[in-house]
């Protein structure tokens, strides 16, 4: 092919697309009214990347992630990869049982997720599946059906009773602790260590975790962008759910790869909005 296929872990692509393109903008996010660039997406991910190490996550763990489209989803998927963590991809719409077969089948440490989510109750539907007696405050949790569960995050500001707030994660107390340590994991970080598990649909059975590498995503990832001949002028409305390939490869790290910018409209698909904000600069 014209272009060599890439040796960059998930985290490297932030890294080059912040030197490259400091000060272009990375996300727009109408419904948080949020913009972050290159520059600010990076230092972001990186503070977070040091807060789960923080918490005591090590190269190799599990941290799912239950959330429709927002920045902290964008946040954890080039966190995670940072710190060489896992990200498990959990479908909005998953009910509790759909929750408990994901978390038993990859023994994620941490799970990260919305308080809701149009009808579901995402908190109490953990409450329901863990029981009463496995919250032990500040986020902590001890489950006999689940016992590589240890941390559960909400995002926002406030959590609910049990559980640790995203904003508390990156509290620069933790960040400060393991402030070196991150350097030393990224060291440590090469393509072909799996970065991501993806589950099928389960149309035909039980869905299946698909573990992917830093190489399978950042490749599938750049081709396509090169095929769409994206460039940092480019504005890409991005509707799709991110914790499907379409969104978080083909959609934000795509972009990341020839610095476009990724506009998320809303938590999920709505026609009207997105025909409406993707006026202008904003390329559909």
């Amino acid at each position: 092919t014209e272009h060599p296929l890439l040796h960059r872990t998930v985290g490297e692509v932030l890294t080059c697309a912040a030197e490259a393109w400091p000060g272009h903008e990375a996300l727009v996010i109408h419904h948080q009214r949020l913009r972050l660039t290159y520059r600010e997406l990076d230092h972001q991910a990186t503070r977070l990347a040091n807060s789960f190490l923080a918490m005591g996550l090590a190269p190799g763990d599990r941290v799912g992630i239950w959330s429709p489209n927002n920045a902290e989803w964008v946040l954890t998927q080039f966190a995670t990869a940072r710190a060489g963590l896992i990200l498990v991809n959990l479908n909005p719409a998953y009910r509790g049982i759909e929750l408990e077969f994901a978390l038993g089948k990859v023994g994620c440490r941490m799970l990260i997720l919305a308080p809701c989510f149009k009808s579901s109750d995402y908190v109490g539907m953990v409450h329901a599946l863990l029981g009463p007696s496995a919250f032990q405050g500040s986020g902590r949790v001890r489950a006999d059906r689940f016992p590589a569960l240890e941390w559960i995050v909400q995002l926002g500001s406030r959590a609910s009773n049990g559980f640790l707030s995203f904003d508390e994660l990156c509290t620069p107390g933790q960040r400060a602790v393991h402030g070196l340590r991150l350097a030393d994991v990224a060291r440590t970080l090469e393509p072909h260590q799996p970065i991501n598990i993806q589950f099928t649909s389960g149309t035909t059975g039980q869905p299946k975790g698909a573990t992917l590498t830093h190489f399978n995503i950042v490749n599938n990832a750049f081709f396509v962008a090169e095929r769409m001949r994206l460039t940092p002028a480019d504005r890409l409305c991005l509707p799709v759910p991110l914790y499907h390939c379409f969104g978080m490869v083909l959609g934000v790290l795509a972009a990341a790869t020839h610095g476009a910018t990724i506009v998320l409209t809303g938590e999920s698909f709505d026609a009207e909005a997105e025909i409406g904000r993707a006026s202008g600069r904003e390329r559909v």
